[in-house]
C-alpha cells in the first residue's frame, strides 16, 4: 500500500482485549451473524487471524470481537499489526444483524465486493473503517441513517459513483476519509454546525466547485481531483485549519492573503491554475508552502522568507529575489528554496556564501546568471538561464 490508511491510526485500542470470564454467552442472532462473517472471509497466506475462531466456544473470546453482555459491540477483522497479512473474501450481509455493533474495522487485504446495504441494521455504529482493500460499487446512501457515526474511513479501495450528499448531515461525523478511490461528482455541502475535523478526499475524480465547509475543519485534503473553483471564498473562513492540500486540481483566481495567516503546518496548492501576485500580510511561518506549477506573477514577497520549505518554481515571478532569502539560506532558516523556471533577474547573495548542506536551493532557468552553484533536481534540466529572447532586460 502506498500510504498508511487512516484506519491504522484509528483502530480501537482494545483490539486484543477479551471480555471477562463472567460475560454471558453470546446472543443467538449475533452468534449466527459471526458464523456467516467467518464463512465469507478467509486468511491470506501468512495470516492466522481466524485460527482461534472456534465456534464450539464463546465467540466473545475470539480475536477482534468485543462483547458487552451478550452482544457484539466491536468487530475488528484481521490482525492490525504492521506488516501482517490481511483477509480475502467479501463482507457478508449478516453483519447488519449485529444490532449493538458500535465499531467495525477491516485491516488492509483483498476483500472484494461492496458494503452490504444491511449495514443500516447496525444502528449503534460509531466507527467504520474498511481501508486498504478492493471494495467497490457505490457508497451506500443508507450510511447516512447511522446517526452515531463519527468516523468513516473507506480509503484505498475502488468505490465509485458520487459521495452520498446525506453523509454530510451526520450529526456526530468528525472524520471522513474517502481518498484513493474512483469517486466522481461534486463534494457535498456541509452545514456550518458540522463537527467535521478531518476531510480527506484526495486521489479521486471529483469535480465542480469547493463547497461551503464547516469552520471546525482542521485537515482538508482534496488533491488529485478535477476541482475547478476559486479558493477565495471557501478557505479563508476555515480559521482552525492546520493542513491544506488542494494540489493537482484546476483551481483558479488569486491566493487570498489571509490564507497565509491560518495555523497551517502545510499549504499545498501546487499544480493548479492560480494567478496573480502572492501578497501575505505578515511573515509566513508555515513549515511547508508549495505554490509551484501555477501562473503566479509579480515580485516575490520577502515575508515568505520565514517559511521552512518554500516551492515557488515553475511560475511567472519577476524582479530580484529579496535579500531576506539569502540571509535565511545562510542561517539555515529555510530548508528548501526552489525558484527555478521563473523570470527572476537577480539574487543578492555572495558567490562565496556557504549554504548549509542541509539546505536545498535551486534558482536556475531564470533571467539571471545563478549567483551560486546549487545542485537542482534532475527534472530541472541542465540549462542554467533562460534564452535572452524570453528576458526583456537582456534584449538589445
Amino acid at each position: 500500500m502506498a500510504a498508511t490508511p487512516f484506519l491504522l491510526l484509528l483502530l480501537p485500542t482494545f483490539f486484543f482485549l477479551s471480555p471477562s470470564p463472567a460475560a454471558a454467552m453470546l446472543h443467538p442472532e449475533d452468534f449466527l451473524a459471526l458464523q456467516s462473517v467467518r464463512k465469507s472471509l478467509s486468511d491470506l497466506p501468512g495470516s492466522d487471524f481466524f485460527s482461534r475462531w472456534d465456534f464450539t466456544g464463546d465467540p466473545c473470546f475470539f480475536p477482534g470481537v468485543l462483547c458487552s453482555g451478550d452482544r457484539v459491540v466491536t468487530l475488528a477483522l484481521g490482525d492490525p499489526r504492521a506488516g501482517a497479512s490481511g483477509l480475502a473474501g467479501r463482507l457478508h450481509p449478516a453483519i447488519g444483524r449485529l444490532s449493538a455493533l458500535s465499531e467495525l474495522s477491516l485491516v488492509p487485504g483483498r476483500v472484494f465486493g461492496g458494503i452490504p446495504d444491511s449495514i443500516t441494521g447496525c444502528s449503534s455504529l460509531c466507527f467504520l473503517a474498511l481501508a486498504g482493500n478492493f471494495l467497490s460499487g457505490p457508497i451506500p446512501a443508507g450510511i447516512s441513517s447511522l446517526r452515531r457515526l463519527h468516523t468513516v474511513d473507506l480509503s484505498f479501495n475502488l468505490f465509485s459513483g458520487v459521495i452520498p450528499p446525506s453523509i454530510s448531515s451526520l450529526p456526530e461525523l468528525s472524520n471522513l476519509v474517502l481518498s484513493h478511490n474512483l469517486l466522481s461528482g461534486e463534494i457535498p455541502n456541509f452545514p456550518s454546525s458540522s463537527r467535521l475535523l478531518h476531510l480527506d478526499l484526495k486521489h479521486n475524480n471529483l469535480s465542480g466547485e469547493l463547497p461551503a465547509l464547516p469552520p471546525s475543519l482542521r485537515y482538508l485534503a482534496a488533491s488529485n481531483n478535477r476541482i475547478s473553483s476559486e479558493i477565495a471564498t471557501v478557505v479563508p473562513p476555515l480559521t482552525n485549519l492546520e493542513y491544506l492540500d488542494l494540489s493537482s486540481n484546476f483551481l483558479s483566481g488569486f491566493i487570498p492573503p489571509s490564507v497565509f495567516n491560518l495555523p497551517l503546518s502545510s499549504l499545498l496548492l501546487q499544480r493548479n491554475e492560480l494567478a496573480g501576485e502572492v501578497l501575505p500580510e505578515a511573515e509566513v511561518r508555515i513549515p511547508e508552502v508549495d505554490l509551484s506549477y501555477n501562473r503566479l506573477s509579480g515580485e516575490i514577497s520577502p515575508l515568505l522568507a520565514a517559511a521552512g520549505r518554500l516551492y515557488l518554481n515553475n511560475n511567472r515571478f519577476t524582479g530580484e529575489v529579496p535579500a531576506r532569502f539569502a540571509e535565511s539560506l545562510e542561517s539555515a532558516g529555510i530548508e528548501v528554496l526552489f525558484l527555478q523556471h521563473n523570470f527572476l533577474t537577480g539574487m543578492e547573495i555572495s558567490p562565496a556564501a556557504e549554504i548549509p548542506v542541509t539546505t536545498s536551493l535551486c534558482i536556475q532557468y531564470n533571467c539571471m546568471v545563478p549567483p551560486v552553484e546549487a545542485p537542482c533536481p534532475l527534472s530541472v534540466g541542465v540549462q542554467k538561464t533562460r534564452p535572452a529572447d524570453q528576458c526583456p532586460e537582456w534584449r538589445g
